[in-house]
């Protein structure tokens, strides 16, 4: 996982020394917004936009996730980096081609985008063909943008960030996203035993406490499934499958709390979910990119799991 400084690219890891050993995310830089109402420089448009995801990332999970539920597949068109990231980063290949320009590796965009760049060069990027640029390189607000930007095309799907809830969703999200979507990060890349307790303890905290919530309750925010419930998913569904044993999140599997687990199948067997989401690539992503964790390189046949039994959870 390397990065640019000053246009050029550099195949650096993340430095923890001065940290203590814990990992520190880097904030996202392309932060503009597209909007239906003319209120920023990217205006909603069917064929426009273009989104460079990894079938493996989480957090471009999240971009694809809303785009499916809303049915935009046809307005945003997309592109797939390649599953394992080397000294070059997020790259492409023959089956994961750049379908605009046909880039060999992902820092390319960034610097056509913005030729002095300096910073890391992440998935999911929402592209502008009109002006030549990144719009977003942040996930959370890409959702948002999914949400209701391109509602004018978009297949009639429910609100997944409705106002009346947007305070409660805004609260759960900070606590899922420190705790456990960066969290399973925090603990797997961290360098220091106690720099690993810290995060994996956090984690473990966090997930006791989204089982006791759900089960009260059928999803995060009550009766409805939110935005909320979609950001905490793609962290779930490559729990056991990469963190429990990758990362070393392995107080529990995630089939050990009953309604997380029943909550993850729920999500999964709504109509369109799976196609988001590809197994193989991201077993080999982890288990084959991070020669510091796991240096030979070795992608293990398991776990067998079963995302299509049946749950608890109301109709979503």
């Amino acid at each position: 996982m390397g990065l640019l400084i000053d246009g050029v690219w550099h195949d650096r890891w993340y430095e923890t020394k001065a940290s203590g050993g814990r990992f520190i995310r880097s904030e996202a830089q392309f932060r503009d917004r597209v909007t239906s109402d003319g209120s920023s420089p990217f205006p909603a448009e069917p064929g426009r936009y273009h989104l460079y995801v990894a079938w493996a990332c989480p957090w471009a999970h999240r971009t694809l996730l809303l785009r499916a539920l809303k049915g935009l597949q046809d307005v945003v068109s997309a592109s797939w980096v390649a599953p394992l990231m080397l000294d070059q980063g997020w790259s492409f290949d023959e089956d994961h081609p750049d379908h605009l320009f046909g880039h060999d590796h992902l820092h390319q965009l960034y610097t056509r985008a913005e030729p002095d760049y300096s910073g890391r060069v992440t998935v999911p990027v929402l592209w502008d063909r009109q002006t030549g640029s990144i719009v977003n390189n942040e996930s959370s607000e890409i959702l948002r943008i999914f949400n209701r930007a391109f509602d004018a095309w978009a297949t009639p799907a429910p609100d997944t960030c409705p106002p009346e809830l947007q305070g409660a969703i805004d609260e759960i999200n900070a606590d899922v996203y420190h705790h456990v979507n960066n969290g399973v990060y925090r603990a797997g890349f961290a360098t220091t035993q106690a720099a690993y307790d810290e995060a994996v303890t956090q984690l473990f905290d966090a997930l006791d406490r989204l089982e006791e919530r759900l089960s009260r309750q059928p999803w995060l925010c009550g009766d409805r499934v939110t935005e909320a419930d979609w950001r905490l998913f793609p962290t779930l569904v490559r729990f056991d499958l990469v963190y429990h044993h990758h990362f070393k999140c392995n107080r529990r599997r995630l089939r050990d709390y009953p309604a997380l687990w029943s909550h993850t199948r729920a999500l999964y067997q709504v109509p369109g979910v799976r196609e988001t989401l590809d197994f193989d690539e991201t077993r080999l992503h982890y288990f084959g990119s991070h020669a510091s964790i796991n240096p030979h390189g070795i992608v293990p046949i398991g776990p067998e799991l079963d995302f299509d039994a049946p749950h608890d959870r109301p109709a979503p």
